[in-house]
């Protein structure tokens, strides 16, 4: 009979177990919601509730029981074109909807945060898989500015005038709460997840630049990750869809969004991992409600970047960072530029099983 390769077996073993620790933070820190700001999403004014690019790299995989912690610093420079900036001029009531304007235009905006969350992981396995609880929200600052030239008619009157708004606020965002069910087998990993919004961070429908919403909101949707701790080759991809509840302070209902991210890596030990990460962001329903005066205003952007993470251990804990950058690119009523994630996560260490009796024969 042949024998194994007891290296290669207890590289492999060794490899999936400070992956598997890492993960029920780490994780999170690339795949918790944030209650995002203003300055740079979709939607409503061109801004949502979804953060493209919160999953990524073993998103599926399920981590170690216990609770764990994870944050990441978010920085991110935005600009868009007349269209989103009308929007965006008509939702804090600088424009009156009713005029027949041409607007050239432009927004930009700067966005910088960190966002904190805590999580559970249950031992105690729930429909067959690991069932985990989490909240977060972030505390950080955003600013924007629409600058460009109003030349609007209303009856015979033709009038003209420069815009420049700027906008800043710094404060906390809206808590988002999380549930998580993870499944296993073998290289093969699933998950289902729900999220919510609780619209209680710094907003305010007159400013420019917000940290919260407005308005509640609840995302769902499944995952998939392949990962081989022999070879170290991973796959991830994560897609869901946003419902969004009206905001009372502007009767307006952004419409369902559909969000799509994914990351691919390859271990090159069990410490050290590098790859790609990308997603597609599309709003698939229209916006609706009383105080919607751009119509249907479907947004979409796409986009693609490198990564790279690092394991490490933190006293009996498991310690993780993660750095990705995102290049986005065609977008739809929506602000695009380029994002950066620094990603760190402390979770359990994955148990190290008691070392088998040796047999005795007689």
């Amino acid at each position: 009979m042949k024998k194994g390769n007891p290296g290669l077996e207890r590289k492999t073993a060794s490899r999936g177990k400070s992956v598997r620790a890492l993960l029920s933070t780490a994780a999170f820190s690339t795949l918790i919601i944030a209650s995002t700001p203003q300055a740079s999403l979709a939607d409503e004014g061109g801004v949502s509730f979804w953060l493209p690019g919160i999953f990524g790299s073993l998103a599926a995989v399920p981590g170690t029981p216990g609770f764990s912690f994870a944050t990441f610093g978010y920085n991110t420079n935005v600009s868009a074109g007349g269209n989103v900036a009308a929007a965006r001029e008509i939702e804090i009531g600088a424009l009156n909807p009713t005029l027949r304007a041409n607007l050239a235009a432009h927004l930009t905006a700067d966005s910088g945060f960190d966002f904190f969350n805590g999580a559970y992981v249950f031992a105690t396995p729930v429909l067959g898989g690991q069932a985990t609880i989490a909240l977060g929200s972030l505390f950080g600052r955003t600013t924007a500015n629409v600058n460009g030239t109003l030349t609007a008619s209303l009856g015979p009157f033709i009038a003209g005038r420069p815009l420049d708004i700027d906008s800043g606020v710094t404060g906390f965002g809206d808590m988002i709460p999380q549930v998580y069910l993870k499944w296993n087998q073998g290289a093969h990993n699933f998950m289902i997840y729900g999220w919510g919004d609780i619209p209680v961070g710094a907003y305010k429908s007159t400013r420019l630049a917000n940290l919260g919403i407005g308005h509640g909101a609840a995302d769902a949707g499944a995952g998939y990750t392949y990962f081989d701790p022999a070879t170290g080759h991973e796959f991830s991809a994560v897609g869901g869809f946003t419902y969004n509840l009206e905001n009372t302070s502007t009767n307006y209902q952004n419409g369902v969004d559909f969000h799509l991210d994914w990351g691919a890596s390859q271990f090159l030990s069990k410490q050290v991992m590098v790859g790609v990460v990308g997603y597609l962001y599309q709003e698939v329903g229209c916006d609706s409600g009383s105080g919607d005066h751009v119509g249907c205003f479907q947004s979409r952007v796409v986009g693609l970047g490198p990564q790279v993470g690092y394991l490490f251990p933190v006293g009996n804990l498991q310690g993780y960072l993660n750095l990705k950058a995102y290049g986005e690119f065609a977008a739809q009523d929506r602000a695009d530029g380029w994002n950066i994630w620094l990603t760190f996560s402390i979770s359990p260490a994955a148990q190290t099983p008691p070392a088998a009796k040796p047999l005795v024969y007689k």
